[in-house]
């Protein structure tokens, strides 16, 4: 059934879960992996005015080396620079999982259904909505080798649709994901749709796209060599979320 966490970790998932990755002897935080947040502070002191809730948490369940330029992609959009960490408002809760290792980070993916971060779980929960930032290969999407596109999946429809139409606006190819069964980001246990509203919205953006958006692709100089297209793409999405 569609939504449900099995016993059984997919084919391509050498971990069950976040937690399965942690606990691994073999592994070491800050050498295989790292984890970033920032969750703002919010308080409400006020007897007669009560305070809303987080809007929006954005978040990277792959990022560093397993789905590259997802890291950088995530600060810029919850409105951090990638590189100085300098603040455009409005800014966002955000939350990340990088592979750090030279290589093999596919290893370390774990698919977003089972992404069972503490972290990632409670800002998501405490947020009305979240957006999800991924990568796959245009194979993946059923586009030619070259095609740099983004798929727009998730479950709240308005939430996609202000998605595809700010991005097709700056004149990128957003396509809806719903009849990509692997990329729609549907589900129910999907981190980005576990929120207080129960959806959220997903970008599955392809490799050429995002190669497009570093002049040095490498982890390193990804967040210093951030190209027109990159932050075209951040600004597009950071309207989409303003009209929420």
């Amino acid at each position: 059934m569609r939504g449900l966490v099995s016993d059984v970790a997919p084919a391509t998932d050498r971990y069950p879960s976040n937690t399965a990755l942690y606990a691994d002897p073999n592994l070491e935080e800050g050498v295989d992996y790292g984890r970033r947040y920032k969750r703002h502070e919010m308080a409400d002191d006020s007897l007669s005015q009560q305070y809303a809730f987080a809007e929006t948490a954005i978040v990277a369940p792959h990022g560093g080396g397993i789905e590259v330029g997802t890291s950088e992609l995530c600060l810029a959009i919850a409105g951090y620079h990638p590189a100085t960490l300098a603040m455009t408002p409005p800014v966002y809760d955000y939350w990340m999982f990088e592979g750090l290792r030279p290589s093999n980070n596919d290893e370390l993916h774990v698919t977003s259904t089972r992404c069972d971060d503490i972290v990632a779980r409670s800002l998501c929960a405490g947020s009305l909505r979240a957006l999800g930032i991924h990568g796959c290969t245009p194979g993946q999407a059923g586009l030619p080798p070259e095609s740099q596109a983004v798929l727009v999946g998730g479950r709240d429809d308005t939430f996609k649709r202000y998605l595809r139409e700010s991005l097709a606006a700056a004149g990128f190819q957003a396509i809806d994901a719903t009849d990509h069964e692997s990329l729609n980001g549907d589900e129910p246990a999907n981190i980005a749709n576990r929120t207080l509203l129960g959806m959220g919205a997903q970008l599955e953006i392809t490799t050429p796209l995002r190669s497009a958006m570093f002049g040095v692709n490498t982890r390193p100089q990804r967040k210093n060599t951030t190209t027109a297209v990159f932050w075209d793409f951040v600004g597009a999405t950071r309207s989409a979320l303003a009209r929420l």
